[in-house]
Protein backbone atom coordinates (compact mmCIF):
# COMPACT_ATOMS: atom_id res chain seq x y z
CA UNK A 1 0.00 0.00 0.00
CA UNK A 2 2.75 2.56 1.11
CA UNK A 3 4.94 1.37 -1.45
CA UNK A 4 1.85 2.43 -4.13
CA UNK A 5 1.57 5.75 -2.65
CA UNK A 6 5.51 6.19 -2.98
CA UNK A 7 5.35 5.18 -6.68
CA UNK A 8 2.09 7.35 -6.72
CA UNK A 9 4.29 10.47 -5.30
CA UNK A 10 7.19 9.45 -7.54
CA UNK A 11 4.85 9.61 -10.63
CA UNK A 12 3.42 12.54 -10.24
CA UNK A 13 6.80 14.19 -9.69
CA UNK A 14 7.56 13.02 -13.31
CA UNK A 15 5.07 14.22 -14.49
CA UNK A 16 4.93 17.93 -12.92
CA UNK A 17 7.81 19.53 -13.53
CA UNK A 18 10.44 16.97 -11.72
CA UNK A 19 14.10 16.92 -12.62
CA UNK A 20 15.35 16.09 -16.15
CA UNK A 21 17.81 12.89 -14.58
CA UNK A 22 16.12 10.17 -12.62
CA UNK A 23 16.45 10.76 -8.85
CA UNK A 24 16.19 8.63 -6.16
CA UNK A 25 14.53 9.99 -2.77
CA UNK A 26 14.15 8.43 1.04
CA UNK A 27 10.97 8.69 2.77
CA UNK A 28 11.60 11.35 5.30
CA UNK A 29 10.19 9.27 8.68
CA UNK A 30 12.53 11.21 10.62
CA UNK A 31 10.96 14.23 10.24
CA UNK A 32 7.29 12.66 10.53
CA UNK A 33 6.48 14.16 6.61
CA UNK A 34 4.63 10.90 5.65
CA UNK A 35 1.51 9.19 6.73
CA UNK A 36 0.01 5.64 5.72
CA UNK A 37 -3.74 6.39 6.67
CA UNK A 38 -7.01 4.09 6.66
CA UNK A 39 -10.73 4.61 7.05
CA UNK A 40 -13.49 1.85 6.91
CA UNK A 41 -16.89 2.07 7.46
CA UNK A 42 -18.09 0.99 10.70
CA UNK A 43 -21.42 -0.50 10.05
CA UNK A 44 -22.11 2.02 8.20
CA UNK A 45 -22.75 4.19 10.36
CA UNK A 46 -19.77 6.24 10.89
CA UNK A 47 -15.73 6.21 9.91
CA UNK A 48 -13.13 4.65 11.58
CA UNK A 49 -9.82 6.31 10.77
CA UNK A 50 -6.47 4.92 11.78
CA UNK A 51 -2.53 5.32 10.36
CA UNK A 52 0.74 3.03 10.78
CA UNK A 53 3.37 4.54 12.59
CA UNK A 54 6.47 3.03 11.49
CA UNK A 55 7.45 2.73 8.06
CA UNK A 56 10.09 3.22 5.40
CA UNK A 57 10.59 3.43 2.10
CA UNK A 58 12.20 5.06 -1.04
CA UNK A 59 11.06 6.31 -4.35
CA UNK A 60 12.54 7.14 -7.67
CA UNK A 61 11.88 9.19 -10.61
CA UNK A 62 12.43 10.76 -13.88
CA UNK A 63 10.73 13.58 -15.47
CA UNK A 64 11.94 12.47 -18.89
CA UNK A 65 10.76 9.43 -18.60
CA UNK A 66 7.67 8.71 -15.72
CA UNK A 67 6.90 5.28 -16.66
CA UNK A 68 10.46 4.42 -15.13
CA UNK A 69 10.02 5.53 -11.45
CA UNK A 70 10.24 2.83 -8.43
CA UNK A 71 8.69 2.80 -5.36
CA UNK A 72 9.31 0.64 -2.15
CA UNK A 73 7.98 0.29 0.87
CA UNK A 74 7.92 -1.29 4.36
CA UNK A 75 5.64 -1.03 6.79
CA UNK A 76 5.51 -2.45 9.95
CA UNK A 77 1.54 -3.96 11.14
CA UNK A 78 2.16 -3.49 14.63
CA UNK A 79 2.65 0.25 14.17
CA UNK A 80 -1.24 -0.40 13.72
CA UNK A 81 -2.69 3.00 15.63
CA UNK A 82 -6.74 3.65 15.61
CA UNK A 83 -6.53 5.61 18.95
CA UNK A 84 -8.14 2.96 20.41
CA UNK A 85 -5.63 0.53 22.62
CA UNK A 86 -8.27 -2.51 22.68
CA UNK A 87 -9.51 -2.27 18.88
CA UNK A 88 -5.62 -1.63 17.90
CA UNK A 89 -4.60 -4.90 19.96
CA UNK A 90 -8.07 -6.87 18.05
CA UNK A 91 -6.63 -5.21 14.64
CA UNK A 92 -3.37 -6.67 15.27
CA UNK A 93 -4.55 -9.96 16.03
CA UNK A 94 -5.03 -13.37 13.48
CA UNK A 95 -8.99 -11.46 13.06
CA UNK A 96 -6.92 -8.88 10.84
CA UNK A 97 -3.41 -8.18 10.58
CA UNK A 98 -2.11 -11.31 12.19
CA UNK A 99 1.34 -9.59 13.49
CA UNK A 100 2.38 -12.24 15.14
CA UNK A 101 2.54 -13.97 11.75
CA UNK A 102 3.02 -11.45 9.13
CA UNK A 103 5.23 -8.72 11.05
CA UNK A 104 5.51 -6.17 7.77
CA UNK A 105 3.74 -5.22 4.88
CA UNK A 106 5.25 -4.31 1.64
CA UNK A 107 4.59 -2.37 -1.67
CA UNK A 108 6.68 -2.55 -5.22
CA UNK A 109 6.16 -0.47 -7.86
CA UNK A 110 5.61 -2.42 -11.14
CA UNK A 111 4.69 0.79 -13.08
CA UNK A 112 3.31 4.29 -13.34
CA UNK A 113 1.13 5.70 -15.56
CA UNK A 114 0.50 9.10 -16.51
CA UNK A 115 -3.45 9.64 -15.87
CA UNK A 116 -3.54 13.78 -16.65
CA UNK A 117 -1.54 16.71 -15.50
CA UNK A 118 -0.43 16.33 -12.17
CA UNK A 119 -1.81 12.78 -11.68
CA UNK A 120 -0.92 8.48 -12.48
CA UNK A 121 -1.94 5.76 -11.73
CA UNK A 122 0.75 3.59 -9.59
CA UNK A 123 0.88 0.07 -10.22
CA UNK A 124 2.24 -2.49 -7.68
CA UNK A 125 2.40 -5.71 -5.63
CA UNK A 126 1.30 -5.06 -2.15
CA UNK A 127 1.94 -8.02 0.52
CA UNK A 128 -0.43 -7.72 3.17
CA UNK A 129 -1.59 -10.42 6.15
CA UNK A 130 1.17 -12.72 3.58
CA UNK A 131 -0.62 -12.65 0.63
CA UNK A 132 0.92 -10.60 -2.61
CA UNK A 133 -1.47 -8.73 -4.75
CA UNK A 134 -1.30 -6.02 -7.81
CA UNK A 135 -2.93 -2.78 -6.50
CA UNK A 136 -3.01 0.33 -8.08
CA UNK A 137 -2.77 3.47 -5.89
CA UNK A 138 -4.15 6.68 -7.76
CA UNK A 139 -1.53 9.38 -6.94
CA UNK A 140 -1.06 13.20 -6.98
CA UNK A 141 2.12 15.08 -7.58
CA UNK A 142 1.77 17.91 -4.81
CA UNK A 143 4.99 19.90 -5.06
CA UNK A 144 8.97 20.01 -5.38
CA UNK A 145 12.01 22.16 -4.19
CA UNK A 146 14.94 23.21 -2.04
CA UNK A 147 14.42 22.93 1.79
CA UNK A 148 15.49 25.78 4.70
CA UNK A 149 18.33 22.57 5.09
CA UNK A 150 20.12 22.42 2.35
CA UNK A 151 17.92 19.54 0.80
CA UNK A 152 15.47 18.82 -2.06
CA UNK A 153 12.51 17.45 -1.51
CA UNK A 154 9.53 16.13 -3.52
CA UNK A 155 5.61 15.09 -1.97
CA UNK A 156 3.01 13.22 -3.00
CA UNK A 157 -0.24 11.95 -1.59
CA UNK A 158 -2.30 8.93 -2.94
CA UNK A 159 -5.17 6.44 -2.16
CA UNK A 160 -6.43 2.91 -3.13
CA UNK A 161 -8.94 0.77 -2.09
CA UNK A 162 -8.55 -2.82 -0.55
CA UNK A 163 -10.90 -6.00 -0.37
CA UNK A 164 -10.66 -7.67 3.14
CA UNK A 165 -11.09 -10.78 1.80
CA UNK A 166 -8.40 -10.29 -0.78
CA UNK A 167 -5.78 -10.10 1.69
CA UNK A 168 -7.30 -13.41 3.95
CA UNK A 169 -9.14 -11.16 6.52
CA UNK A 170 -11.96 -13.45 7.05
CA UNK A 171 -13.09 -10.98 10.01
CA UNK A 172 -16.62 -10.40 8.80
CA UNK A 173 -17.70 -7.01 9.91
CA UNK A 174 -20.60 -6.57 8.00
CA UNK A 175 -21.95 -5.46 3.78
CA UNK A 176 -20.42 -2.09 5.25
CA UNK A 177 -17.13 -2.85 6.60
CA UNK A 178 -15.76 -5.23 3.38
CA UNK A 179 -13.10 -2.14 1.83
CA UNK A 180 -10.77 -0.36 3.71
CA UNK A 181 -9.46 2.64 1.71
CA UNK A 182 -5.71 3.93 2.42
CA UNK A 183 -4.54 7.44 2.15
CA UNK A 184 -0.90 7.68 1.44
CA UNK A 185 1.06 11.38 2.13
CA UNK A 186 4.31 11.14 1.20
CA UNK A 187 7.58 13.15 1.32
CA UNK A 188 10.73 12.27 0.30
CA UNK A 189 14.07 13.96 0.12
CA UNK A 190 16.62 13.83 -2.64
CA UNK A 191 19.55 11.59 -2.22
Amino acid sequence: MLKKSLLALSLGSLLFGAQAMAADYKIDKEGQHAFVNFKISHLGYSWLYGTFKDFDGSFSFDAAKPEASKVKVELNTASVDSNHAERDKHLRSADFLNVAKHPTATFESTSVKSTGAGSADITGNLTLNGVTKPVVIAAKFVGEGDDPWGGYRAGFEGSTKLKLKDFDIQKDLGPASQDVELIISVEGVRQ
